[in-house]
């Protein structure tokens, strides 16, 4: 009777001691912290990387999902495949929203990624020919930012009144040198484009000029001021902004750390900013 009580404590407490474990478990399951971010290949994921040990201080796991194009990560922000995308600017942040219709809002911005126009047949804007053929982003979003960016160049002039973040090619009042504009290419091709010596100039987001070796400063012919209001921000669903995870994100990558980091890395290319 005795031997076969040892042997019930025995098993009791061995289930006991496996329960333990199992909420143990089940505890550490719930106080790990963890937040998976969408980023295109450069500059974003590679600004991540650097966020990820300064995050981890604070108690929080950073993973990274890397997308090579700009469509796919706001879908899967939306379907809470992710807690928060960077890779994106404000006004197409904005078109995205007024077109697909997502619950997102603005958790910070982080840098700014001057656009650039190459050209392998023209060192100087002012070379470029009449009927010059101009290649530039089929995303309609990022049309007002070039447009602006060829006024400022003195190239051709916007018709007075237009909002010149949502100008498109029809809002060109004056074009002296009745340069012929394509908008057939998505971003991520304009590089190659560029590279195949396709069209008189090229205009290239700086994130896929660099992904391809190209340095926007020293490669293009001209290029966008650093007080462009093309602000990459985080983006997140509504409501989440104010989570713990997502406001220690933003923080980092405001960070002296981050900033000093970026201003480092892409020489000027890449601009962080501070709010």
């Amino acid at each position: 009777m005795k031997k076969w009580l040892a042997v019930i404590l025995t098993l009791a407490l061995t289930l006991a001691l496996a329960a333990c474990g199992s909420e143990d478990e089940k505890s550490g399951e719930k106080d790990g912290k963890e937040i998976v971010v969408g980023a295109s290949n450069v500059p974003h994921a590679e600004i991540l990387e650097q966020a990820k040990p300064l995050l981890e201080k604070k108690g929080i796991e950073l993973k990274i999902e890397k997308f090579q194009d700009f469509v796919v990560p706001n879908q899967a922000l939306d379907s809470k495949e992710l807690d928060a995308n960077y890779y994106q600017h404000i006004p197409y942040l904005n078109n995205q929203i007024d077109e697909h219709g997502y619950k997102f809002e603005i958790a910070g911005g982080i840098h700014i990624e001057p656009i650039g126009i190459y050209s392998k047949k023209y060192k100087k804007l002012s070379d470029l020919p009449k009927g010059g053929h101009i290649i530039m982003s089929s995303s309609v979003a990022d049309h007002g930012r070039i447009l602006s960016l060829l006024e400022k160049q003195k190239l051709i002039t916007l018709k007075e009144g237009v909002d010149k973040t949502k100008a498109t090619v029809k809002d060109i009042k004056d074009n002296p040198k009745n340069l012929k504009f394509d908008t057939d290419y998505e971003a991520p091709l304009l590089p190659q484009i560029y590279n195949n010596d396709e069209g008189d100039a090229v205009l290239i987001n700086s994130n896929y000029a660099i992904d391809a070796g190209l340095n926007p400063l020293k490669d293009s012919i001209a290029i966008e001021e650093n007080d462009s209001p093309y602000v990459n921000i985080v983006a997140v669903r509504k409501g989440d902004k104010d989570r713990e995870e997502i406001k220690a994100l933003v923080e980092v990558l405001h960070s002296k750390e981050i900033q000093d980091y970026i201003l480092e890395k892409y020489k000027g290319a890449v601009v962080p900013v501070s709010e």
